[in-house]
Formats: structure tokens, C-alpha cells, sequence
């Protein structure tokens, strides 16, 4: 999956931390699932590999996990 085919993911806050993201997108399991894939490099952030797994992600940014993408949005 691309960033073109990325689902959107509504944040109510101006940014997210990425761990969180994970978990929130179902990405991953929990928050010890999401340590894991952010380790081990397999989290993208914009089309570049984010190992910081306290990263803010802001509405716009793409975050893709083993080809599965979402494009964070804002509600307001």
C-alpha cells in the first residue's frame, strides 16, 4: 500500500506521539507491539524509517507499518 492508498486517521490534538499512533490506528497490538516495530525499523513516517517511538506526527504526515499506511488528520 502507498501513501495514496493510506487511510485517514482523525487526531483531535495538533500531534500525536508515533507509539501512539500505532496503537491507535491498529497498527499494533499494544504499546509493547509498538516499541517493537519502531526498533526495528519497520515504521515509516512521511516515506523515511522513524525510530523514535516519542516522534510527533502531525495531520499530513503518512505512517506506513509493513505496507499498511495511514494519513493523519485533524478534526478541527
Amino acid at each position: 500500500m502507498s501513501a495514496n492508498e493510506a487511510f485517514d486517521l482523525e487526531i483531535r490534538d495538533e500531534s500525536i506521539r508515533l507509539g501512539q499512533l500505532l496503537k491507535l490506528a491498529s497498527l499494533a497490538e499494544d504499546g509493547i507491539h509498538a516499541k517493537e516495530l519502531i526498533s526495528e525499523g519497520v515504521v515509516t513516517v512521511n516515506g523515511a524509517v522513524d525510530t523514535r517511538r516519542g516522534a510527533q506526527i502531525r495531520p499530513g504526515d503518512v505512517v506506513c507499518v509493513n505496507g499498511e499506511c495511514v494519513k493523519v488528520t485533524s478534526q478541527q
